[in-house]
């Protein structure tokens, strides 16, 4: 998972153009939209949103309560990246023992 927070780290970095930050600066449980965390706001959270979708094919309903949640901090965000690739895996485990 400490690999996946670097590259969901770098990512953000890249995205929102946080040249003056690096991995190392961000804590994993940092909060990313409060002044004392990262500091990031709404429409930095639409551009993660975008770049996790297309970099991890996440689905995040628009609707969805949780999703302020899920994009608290990175270990968080994390989670959500790690949640919605193990039922990926499972189903296609289960798509292919049928054969």
């Amino acid at each position: 998972m400490d690999s996946l927070k670097l590259e969901i780290k770098q990512l953000l970095i890249k995205a929102l153009d946080l040249e003056d930050l690096h991995p190392d600066d961000i804590d994993d449980d940092a909060p990313l939209f409060e002044t004392n965390g990262v500091g990031l706001d709404s429409i930095d959270a639409l551009e993660i949103g975008i770049v996790l979708r297309k970099q991890y094919a996440l689905t995040i309903a628009a609707n969805d309560e949780r999703a302020r949640e899920y994009f608290r901090s990175i270990s968080t965000l994390a989670a959500l990246v790690q949640s919605q690739r193990a039922p990926a895996h499972a189903a296609g485990d289960t798509a292919t023992q049928g054969e």
